[in-house]
């Protein structure tokens, strides 16, 4: 089973989940099953990521479509096995 997170940083209109949507839509993620975040990832509470992870079980599969965490993706960042 596909689950899909998607956020923007800005939640005063200029900045649009659509796109992101879209792209989880085409991946096959089940429209109920993308869970969404209008905030900044620096200060503001994720409550729809911490409802992604409740909803993770054994065996799905978590899709993004940008690095979430700080660190994903620079120089030196090693994820566990």
């Amino acid at each position: 089973m596909l689950i899909g997170y998607v956020r923007v940083s800005k939640s005063d209109g200029g900045q649009t989940l659509a796109p992101q949507r879209d792209a989880m839509l085409q991946a096959g993620v089940a429209p109920e099953r993308i869970y969404q975040d209008l905030a900044s990832g620096r200060h503001d509470a994720r409550p729809g990521l911490i409802a992604c992870l409740k909803a993770l079980q054994r065996y799905h599969v978590a899709a993004a479509t940008t690095a979430l965490f700080r660190g994903v993706g620079s120089p030196g960042y090693h994820p566990e096995p």
